[in-house]
């Protein structure tokens, strides 16, 4: 038997929508709707929702499940879920008015417009063009992102969400269109998405509408003199001055390197990529890394030659300068096995970007490389209970969920404690701590309130825009925890 939890919502009755609980029987394989079903047959709960094909085709059925879009048709069902509706207006229970939407289509005219200004487009679409247009076009209606996207949860008559923004893309790559829908996205608030890839990993399609739709956007509006922000310009001046995104008089890698320089040996086949943020912003991480590193009897190099991903670059559509920090980080880690990172930005720029530039390293992020190195036996017990937060760049950008919970779990005297969404976006990302701190604040003090539920004394991560932005928003919100990158805490099981 499971338990499983329904919002319920009459309008005829109810002042408020409510959660009520139902234990089924689970069968193999059972989804959503088949234990809505089971609900309904064994409660007489007459609970309304929609349904069709289900095949997944439609997208009639899109429900919250667990606080995400999904198709109650394809996810299945498991004990202690919370079944909600999408964020619309409910009409009753899991069914909702999406007039709202329709009507913005409609307004925006999100439909192809053939002629604009006594031009017309008269020749055949060719197969090259439907090549170009594929990527966005396997959209079924459904609306999932747009109830699981963090910044149209709070801002959403600021920004269009990723189902405008994969719309507008789809007629901007379409020959035969000949609207403005650059300047429609620009309106729909093309520089406010934290490139958190929610919406990817709710889509039944598998739509990369951040990939395939805003950052191409966002490098035509630099192409047009369109974008980007002022503060993201500020990005690509420090890259070209100093070869890093943010300036400070500190270096990590310098003063690592003047330490490591008394040292003889042979050279490590393992490399540090350090990242801009941990060199010039937050170099004891860096510090702590390399006494957890000692501890274990870990030796790696940190080329000093290293420079920027350019995540900040590609993130915010300034592309043209990119090539050239691949190149030459290309050279630099060519002769290591392997490149660690402790930034999980940098790491899922390294491995999805790098290589279509041309550069293909062995990239693990940290958590990756230790949870198999590290000498529990050597720690200290800690007495510390923490949670943990899983960056979007390590979570969705490189499938990595369970290396760094087993290695806190493995600590000990340490009480790992889960929030409730421990994937929810910050808000650090794709440009938004720097270009829209608003909206970064908004969603780190979200995060912070879920974090203080836990009633840890740390939240952990690996991703230095993630500590930093969690940590504004635990102090926004008055809530005393320390945000800790992971290294840091395996530092003080070692002092």
């Amino acid at each position: 038997m499971i338990k499983v939890y329904v919002s319920r919502f009459d309008r005829e009755v109810d002042s408020e929508p409510h959660i009520e609980c139902y234990e089924i029987e689970k069968t193999p394989g059972m989804k959503v709707l088949d234990a809505l079903k089971a609900i309904n047959e064994k409660y007489d709960a007459d609970i309304s929702y929609r349904e069709s094909c289900r095949a997944g085709q439609c997208g009639s059925c899109a429900i919250k499940f667990n606080g995400n879009g999904a198709l109650a048709c394809q996810k299945e069902i498991k004990d202690g879920a919370l079944i909600e509706p999408l964020d619309f207006p409910v009409i009753k229970d899991l069914i909702v008015d999406k007039s709202e939407i329709e009507q913005k289509i409609k307004d925006i005219h999100l439909n192809l417009i053939p002629q604009h200004e006594d031009k017309c487009f008269n020749e055949s679409i060719t197969s090259e063009d439907i090549k170009e247009t594929k990527k966005v076009r396997g959209c079924i209606e459904c609306h999932s992102c747009l109830s699981t996207c963090p910044v149209v949860k709070y801002f959403k008559d600021e920004y269009g969400g990723p189902y405008i923004m994969r719309y507008l893309s789809k007629f901007d790559k379409d020959p035969r269109d000949m609207d403005d829908r650059l300047r429609e996205s620009l309106e729909e608030g093309l520089f406010k998405c934290t490139s958190c890839g929610k919406c990817k990993s709710v889509c039944p399609k598998n739509i990369n509408t951040f990939g395939d739709a805003i950052t191409k956007f966002r490098e035509k509006a630099c192409q047009e003199g369109e974008g980007p922000l002022p503060a993201h310009v500020k990005f690509k001046e420090n890259i070209q001055k100093t070869n890093r995104s943010v300036v400070s008089d500190k270096s990590f890698v310098e003063e690592i390197n003047k330490i490591k320089a008394n040292k003889k040996g042979e050279k490590p086949k393992v490399a540090l990529f350090t990242g801009c943020m941990m060199d010039k912003k937050l170099p004891e991480v860096g510090y702590a890394l390399m006494d957890v590193l000692e501890a274990n009897g870990i030796e790696v190099d940190i080329p000093q030659e290293q420079v920027c991903c350019g995540s900040p670059l590609i993130n915010t559509g300034q592309t043209e300068a990119v090539q050239d920090l691949v190149d030459k980080n290309k050279e630099v880690f060519a002769d290591y096995d392997t490149v660690i990172t402790v930034c999980a930005g940098c790491g899922a720029t390294l491995k999805n970007k790098h290589p279509e530039y041309g550069s293909e390293l062995n990239v693990m992020d940290i958590s990756e490389f230790l949870v198999d190195k590290l000498d529990y036996d050597k720690m200290n017990e800690l007495d510390m209970k923490v949670t943990w937060h899983d960056p979007c760049h390590l979570v969705r950008g490189q499938n990595i969920k369970d290396q760094p919970r087993e290695i806190i779990e493995n600590m000990k005297g340490v009480e790992f404690v889960e929030m409730k969404h421990p994937c929810q976006c910050c808000g650090a990302g794709g440009g938004i701590k720097s270009g829209e701190p608003e909206i970064a604040l908004k969603l780190s003090s979200e995060k912070a309130k879920m974090i203080d539920d836990t009633g840890a004394e740390a939240v952990i991560t690996i991703c230095p825009f993630c500590q930093l932005n969690l940590q504004d928003g635990l102090d926004n919100e008055e809530v005393d925890v320390k945000s800790m990158n992971l290294v840091e805490l395996l530092q003080k099981a070692y002092e």
